[in-house]
């Protein structure tokens, strides 16, 4: 199976009101920072994968990580202006959590913007440790969509100097308590309510069946409703004391997730390497052995009088690695194979496909 991302790739300018955690991640500045798996709420519309549910395990972006110095690395990789901390729910592990931010701060700079999600209503001490370590905005999902258990430490974390916000999915069938709370948020200190489009994943398909959402059409993973109901509350909010910001499933899949792809793209991209429209990156490969992989790329380079740092070898795959120009001239005097490889510009480099230059055999990831 091939992954390609939709092509939705404009980056739209932010709304006026707009908090700042929102402006860059849509604009693929903000590093993913996964504290833990755990999480004791059972949503039954969350997304997360089998493979982080209940994980102790950090992940900066697509990169499992078991040190800090890993996920200072996956930050500079990417160029990361901010960092979003998330979960399972980060405040399950507080003292994780609140390291993370001292240690991203310190790696970073104190304006490398940074915010929390979480669902619980924790003990006010948490928030003196948060706003010293340099939280700038903190996101409260509301488990049973009322404000009543977080009042006390919305006005907490908004006298300590941190941006306060709610965010929660659209779900069709919850529309009477969304529009009440539009008039509880009014009774608070608090910046912006940010609604997600309700999405149908693999993760949540059967208690989506079994809630009676359908998917709104065949190119997107949102729930059919959604998008009507958020359009309706945005209209709503547009005189209240807070921002409303409605984001699509489509743009926070496609739009923010390939602008942070593209991003670490540029920043990490090989001198060999380019970048396609699907924001994938592009290279020319000859399969080799080990043990011929040196006398190989010295013939190569002193053939073709290129550069040594156009070529390399990937022991891992066991390839030579090169500009796919210099693959597609020589797919038509070379009987070896010779590929078009394509990877993702994640830290694993997730390969996408396989095509054989010199022949019709395709690969697909």
């Amino acid at each position: 199976m091939v992954l390609h991302l939709p092509m939705h790739t404009e980056i739209l300018p932010p709304e006026e009101g707009e908090p700042e955690g929102c402006v860059q991640c849509q604009e693929g500045r903000k590093l993913v920072l996964f504290v833990t798996g755990k999480c004791h709420w059972g949503c039954d519309y969350c997304p997360l994968s089998e493979n982080r549910r209940e994980t102790p395990d950090m992940f900066a972006n697509e990169r499992r990580c078991s040190t800090w110095e890993e996920v200072i690395e996956e930050g500079h990789a990417m160029k990361a202006t901010g960092t979003g901390i998330t979960g399972g729910d980060p405040m399950l592990d507080a003292e994780r959590s609140v390291e993370a931010i001292k240690q991203l701060k310190q790696a970073f700079g104190e304006e490398h913007h940074i915010h929390l999600y979480t669902s619980i209503p924790f003990k006010l001490e948490w928030v003196e440790k948060l706003a010293t370590a340099g939280l700038d905005e903190l996101r409260f999902h509301l488990l049973d969509g009322t404000t009543k258990q977080y009042e006390e430490v919305i006005h907490a974390a908004n006298d300590a100097g941190i941006n306060v916000g709610i965010e929660l999915p659209c779900e069709p069938d919850k529309e009477n308590s969304l529009f009440e709370l539009l008039e509880q948020l009014e009774q608070l200190p608090v910046q912006f309510l940010n609604l997600n489009e309700l999405e149908i994943t693999t993760g949540n398909q059967e208690n989506m069946d079994v809630r009676g959402f359908n998917l709104s059409s065949g190119l997107s993973a949102a729930a059919e409703g959604s998008f009507e109901l958020g359009v309706r509350l945005k209209e709503a909010a547009k005189d209240k004391s807070f921002h409303l910001k409605f984001c699509t499933a489509s743009y926070k899949d496609a739009g923010q997730l390939r602008a942070r792809f593209r991003r670490r793209a540029e920043a990490t991209l090989r001198p060999y390497e380019i970048l396609s429209e699907d924001d994938t990156i592009l290279l020319g490969a000859i399969p080799t052995e080990p043990e011929d992989a040196r006398d190989d790329m010295l013939e190569l380079q002193e053939t073709l009088q290129i550069r040594s740092s156009w070529l390399r070898y990937d022991a891992i795959a066991r390839r030579i690695e090169m500009p796919l120009s210099v693959a597609e001239d020589l797919a038509e005097v070379l009987s070896v194979p010779v590929q078009m490889v394509e990877v993702h510009p994640t830290h694993d480099r997730l390969e996408v496909s396989i095509v054989h230059l010199n022949g019709s055999s395709v690969s697909q990831h």
